[in-house]
Formats: C-alpha cells, sequence, structure tokens
C-alpha cells in the first residue's frame, strides 16, 4: 500500500512538472512573435513620417482635339448634271417616192455602214416613167400643132364670115326694090350665122390651147420630177440604219426603206433637276428678254457643256454647246430636258480613249453657267441642322447659323453666317457645347479640295 501511494505522488508531481513545462514554452513562442511586429510597426511609422503630405490639385478643363479648315472665298462656276441618251441631230427617213423595181443600190448600203454626201443610194427602174414622159412631149408637141392650125383657120374663117356678111348686106338692100327674093335672103344670112358660128368656135379652140397646154407642162414637169425621184442621193453624211429593202425587190410609192442618221452633229437630251438650272441663273439681276430666250440664251447666262461617257477606269469627254431646253417639265422627277450638240463627234475618235459618240450611248451632261466670284463655300458635311461650328480667337466652339445659296457637289455656296477667313470645325463633337476649349489641327486635304473649286 505504500508502494502504491509513493507511486501515485510521484506520478502527480510528474504530471504538474509537465503542465508548467509547456506553460513556460508557451510564453515563450509569443514572446518571439512579438519583436517582428514591433521592427514593422516602426518601419511603417519610419515610412509615413518621412512623406510629404499630398497636395490638393485643382480640376483641369478638357480640351477636345478637333480638325478644322479656314473659310475660303472663291470664284465658283455654277454646274448642273444631268443623264442622257446621244441622238443624232438629223434623221433623214428614206422613203419610196415612185414605185418599181431596185435595179441599182450603193454596195455599202447596210445597216451601221456610213455613206457620204452625194452617194448614189438607190435606183429603181425608169422605164415607166421615161415612156410617161416621153408621152407627155409628144402630146405637148400636138398641142402646139394644133394651135398652128387652129390659128390658120381662124383666118381663112373670120374671111368667109365678111364674106357671107357683105352677101347678106348686099341682098337686103336689093330686097328693098323687090329684086331679090325673101329666101335668098334667108339663105345668105344663114350662110353668114353659120361662118359667125365656125370663127366662134375656133377662138374657143384657141383660148383653151394655153390651158391645156399648161396642164401638160405639169404632168411633164411631174413626170420629170418622178423620173429624177427613181434616182436616190444620200442628202448628207449618214450612217444606215433599219434597213428594209433589197436589190430587184420592187417597192411601192410611201414604203419606207431605211433611216439615215445624220453623223455632222449629234445631240444629247438629258433630264436636269429645276433647282441645279436655277443656280445657273443666280447672279443675274434681270429676265432675259424674249430675243435672248429664243436665240441668244446660252450666251446670255454663259452656258457652256460637257458630255462624259464612263469607261470604266475612266471617262471619255467632249465639249458640247448649248442649243435649247425642251417644252415640258416632267412632273414626277421636276426634271426639265437640256439639248446639247457635239459637232463632228466621229472626227475626235481617239482609239482607246475616246470612243465614237454613237445613237443611244447613255451619258452624263455637265451645264456650266457664268463664274460667280467672291462667294463663300464650305463643306457639305460641316453643316448640321442648319448650323455650322466655328472656332473663336480664344480656341471655343461657338455655333453660327448659315443660310445656303446653293448646293453643288460636296460643298455649299454660303450667302450668310460664315465669313471668309473663319475657322470651321468639321469634325464631330458629341456632344457640341458653346465655349468648350479645343485644340485645332487644319485638315490639309479637306483645305485643298476646297481651293480646287476656284474658276479663273
Amino acid at each position: 500500500g505504500r508502494c502504491w501511494a509513493s507511486l501515485n505522488k510521484s506520478y502527480v508531481i510528474g504530471v504538474v512538472s509537465m503542465s508548467n513545462s509547456k506553460s513556460t514554452i508557451k510564453r515563450l513562442s509569443i514572446l518571439w512573435v512579438v519583436p517582428p511586429i514591433i521592427v514593422g510597426v516602426a518601419a511603417f511609422v519610419l515610412l509615413v513620417g518621412g512623406k510629404a503630405a499630398p497636395i490638393k490639385s485643382e480640376k483641369q478643363e478638357v480640351v477636345r482635339a478637333v480638325r478644322t479648315i479656314t473659310v475660303p472665298k472663291l470664284a465658283i462656276r455654277p454646274m448642273a448634271e444631268g443623264y442622257g441618251v446621244v441622238q443624232p441631230a438629223k434623221v433623214w427617213s428614206a422613203i419610196a417616192q415612185v414605185s418599181g423595181r431596185i435595179i441599182k443600190m450603193h454596195p455599202r448600203l447596210r445597216n451601221g455602214e456610213i455613206i457620204s454626201a452625194g452617194e448614189l443610194l438607190f435606183k429603181v427602174d425608169p422605164i415607166n416613167y421615161e415612156l410617161v414622159l416621153e408621152q407627155l412631149k409628144a402630146q405637148l408637141l400636138e398641142l402646139e400643132i394644133q394651135h398652128t392650125n387652129t390659128d390658120d383657120l381662124l383666118t381663112i374663117e373670120q374671111r368667109n364670115f365678111e364674106l357671107a356678111n357683105q352677101e347678106f348686106q348686099r341682098l337686103s338692100q336689093l330686097s328693098a326694090t323687090g329684086g331679090v327674093s325673101q329666101s335668098s335672103i334667108d339663105s345668105a344670112e344663114r350662110i353668114m350665122l353659120n361662118s359667125r358660128s365656125s370663127v366662134q368656135n375656133l377662138r374657143n379652140s384657141l383660148s383653151l390651147i394655153p390651158t391645156q397646154q399648161r396642164v401638160l407642162k405639169a404632168k411633164l414637169a411631174q413626170a420629170e420630177r418622178d423620173l429624177d425621184n427613181s434616182v436616190v442621193y444620200a442628202p448628207f453624211n449618214l450612217r444606215i440604219a433599219n434597213l428594209s429593202m433589197e436589190r430587184e425587190q420592187y417597192v411601192t410609192t410611201g414604203q419606207k426603206l431605211f433611216v439615215g442618221d445624220g453623223i455632222d452633229r449629234s445631240e444629247v437630251v438629258a433630264q436636269v433637276a429645276l433647282s441645279s438650272v436655277s443656280k445657273l441663273f443666280t447672279s443675274h439681276r434681270s429676265a432675259p428678254s424674249s430675243l435672248q430666250m429664243s436665240e441668244g440664251l446660252a450666251e446670255y447666262a454663259e452656258l457652256t457643256s460637257t458630255v462624259q461617257v464612263d469607261m470604266g477606269n475612266e471617262s471619255a469627254e467632249w465639249s458640247a454647246e448649248f442649243v435649247r431646253f425642251t417644252d415640258s417639265v416632267d412632273s414626277e422627277t421636276r426634271t426639265i430636258g437640256v439639248v446639247v450638240a457635239i459637232d463632228k463627234p466621229y472626227s475626235k475618235i481617239i482609239p482607246g480613249v475616246r470612243p465614237p459618240l454613237s445613237k443611244g450611248m447613255f451619258v452624263r451632261l455637265q451645264l456650266f453657267g457664268r463664274i460667280q466670284p467672291e462667294q463663300i463655300i464650305i463643306p457639305r458635311t460641316a453643316v448640321r441642322g442648319g448650323e455650322v461650328m466655328l472656332m473663336d480667337g480664344e480656341q471655343r466652339l461657338q455655333t453660327s447659323k448659315v443660310e445656303i445659296l446653293y448646293r453643288q457637289g460636296d460643298i455649299n455656296i454660303v450667302s450668310s453666317g460664315v465669313n471668309e477667313g473663319d475657322i470651321l470645325v468639321v469634325s464631330d463633337l458629341i456632344p457640341a457645347v458653346n465655349g468648350m476649349l479645343l485644340k485645332p489641327q487644319l485638315d490639309n486635304k479637306l483645305q485643298q479640295q476646297l481651293l480646287d473649286y476656284q474658276n479663273d
């Protein structure tokens, strides 16, 4: 029993000793953590204490970078543009004026061929018209002979009438003395009257002969004309189209044989908007007179024009002459026809560059008016809602309302709201606030494009 008690006592003492040693170790481990914390706090204090206090700064104004140009004042030639189709200025329809068989044709009388003025196109068999002509000549000669014979007969009959009248007068005097019977007197009077009737008939025949001669001469002239019309020559330089005849074919009077398109002058009828045409006359203070409207409108408005054909990578161009406006306005498209002409289009061919200006070719027409000096122009894209953005002397944004005189291509011609030398902002600013600070950068390309509109 004593041994067990001693053993328990020793165990209790050992357990107590072990507990004390663990507590001691825990306190020591805590002490090892404290120094690093102290060192870190000290370092933070040193860092913070050595840095200067932050300086409070004021808010900076935002500056917007923009593209700008200087508004120019230039001499501008107004232009109206339209599209149309080429057609010959003169078109000749070959219509048979006589009937007959075609006995001769031009060797190049085919569609598309060009035949010079004065060359024979075709010939109709003239035999029938030659016969008629000879018959009429014979009738006219016969009438002339008849006139001569009738005139001679009239002379004879007039003498017979004189003798018969004398005999009647003599017998009438003798009847008063009873020396002549009444039957003799009546017979003499009958002879006298018959002779007078013959004279009158011959005179009537002579008076009708001039009329008959005029009729025969008219028929003769018609026969000669028919004979001339049996041979047809080219009235001008022409290009054959719509050919519907062959050699040995019988044609009748009035039959359409082919069409000849004149090649010396071509016309273009282009449809141009009324608004575009009106700007060609903007600089004119007075309306044209009736004479100028009918004959000298081109000189009055100094109208010039060019015709262009799209050739793919490039375009061919011809100088054209303004001829007239058409007689009506298209109510649906609000366009009017403008007619211009090109002289000698086939002589202006450049192989590979400028083709022949052929019938039916679709072209663009540019019609130019009188040069208008000192016009303010700005890009069309610079106008937004009737306003433009300008930069003032302090490089701040200012908006201004503008009035557009007219538009042409990529530019606006301005009548008010912008002055020469103003700095125009061409960038899109969203939002655009008056007074905002700008950083301008000149758009050299756009500036040069505007200057290229200058007309001398």
